[in-house]
């Protein structure tokens, strides 16, 4: 069987269908290319105009694939993998020979991945630690043990050499369970939840239609991952004599922590955060039922509305239970305030 790769030149590609070749455009391209390029990445590329079939552009990543067919794709060049250290100011809690803590802000990419490569909280730590951080726990995350949200704010933990990572993964992976990690959030959520304090224990996956998202999945299924968060009611905004609420403050703490735990979660049950276009988009004109100042600000909030105000854990090397708070964003603190007077 023939190579279907024929290099055309030292930035493309020539790739033909054969008698096999079925499935969507950017699928297709995605599972030739490999490890190489993400499907987003090859999507991206298709809607560029860097796919061509007889010297036409094929800009419709649905299209479907023929044999016979030989597309001719234009490839970036390959993405330095080794995170550089950038001068990006750093909210620093605490930090010793073994670990920092620092309270992210909104907008900062935890670590360098498809799409962002620099301007990530990797490439500040790198600045600030220097080369005590190299190849801990991985070239593109080093010291990374638990990750935030690109738009969600709070404190973080990270390592500054190979024992503390190894000691703080282990808490983490264990959530808590035998050791003193514990992790909260505050969040404001559309509407009040029926119970003031629950539990929702609903286990997490990949969705189907979007892998980058994240949906509520069955017991039995594979793909399933356990996942219990507990909330409690803090406040609520604009309650009506029914007893329900427009929106609510709430208090979350993980009993795990996966992937967009508490955003799946509150949405699961109805009451999704406020700001949050992947998982409470439906909830969005809700803001109309404001006055008009609370409106104008939940209408343009940026982000959802999600802030890890509370980190404990064990310190790797003393055993000494460490406890760390950072107050709600200003942004949040505006957006409350909106909301309890408007």
């Amino acid at each position: 069987m023939s190579d279907p790769f024929k290099q055309a030149t030292d930035n493309r590609k020539v790739l033909t269908a054969d008698e096999s070749a079925e499935g969507r455009l950017d699928a297709w391209i995605t599972a030739k290319l490999g490890e190489e390029f993400s499907r987003s990445r090859v999507k991206s590329l298709i809607k560029e105009g860097a796919v061509l079939l007889n010297g036409a552009a094929m800009t419709d990543p649905h299209r479907k694939v023929r044999a016979g067919e030989s597309f001719e794709i234009t490839l970036p060049p390959p993405e330095d993998p080794t995170p550089k250290g950038e001068d990006i100011p750093l909210d620093v809690l605490y930090e010793d020979d073994d670990l920092i803590v620092i309270s992210k802000p909104a907008g900062l990419v935890v670590h360098p991945a498809a799409g962002n490569w620099t301007g990530t909280l990797v490439n500040a730590l790198i600045h600030h630690c220097g080369e005590s951080l190299s190849g801990i726990g991985g070239v593109r995350r080093p010291g990374i043990v638990h990750r935030l949200d690109k738009d969600t704010t709070g404190v973080m933990v990270v390592a500054k050499n190979d024992i503390a990572h190894r000691h703080l993964s282990q808490q983490f992976a264990d959530h808590g369970r035998t050791t003193p990690l514990e992790r909260a959030y505050r969040a404001i959520v559309w509407g009040r939840p029926r119970a003031l304090t629950g539990t929702i224990d609903a286990p997490l996956g990949r969705s189907v239609g979007d892998r980058t998202k994240r949906a509520v999945k069955r017991d039995d299924n594979p793909d399933a991952d356990e996942a219990i968060t507990h909330y409690e009611v803090l406040e609520r905004f604009h309650e009506a004599p029914d007893a329900t609420a427009l929106a609510s403050l709430i208090d979350c703490h993980l009993e795990t922590g996966r992937t967009h735990q508490i955003r799946v979660h509150m949405a699961h049950i109805g009451h999704p955060l406020l700001g949050d276009t992947v998982y409470g988009a439906g909830f969005k004109t809700k803001a109309n039922l404001l006055p008009d100042e609370a409106r104008k600000l939940v209408s343009r909030f940026p982000r959802q509305a999600l802030h890890a105000y509370l980190l404990q854990f064990e310190h790797p090397r003393t055993g000494e239970v460490m406890h760390f708070e950072a107050p709600l964003p200003e942004d949040m603190e505006k957006l409350a305030e909106a909301l309890r007077n408007g």
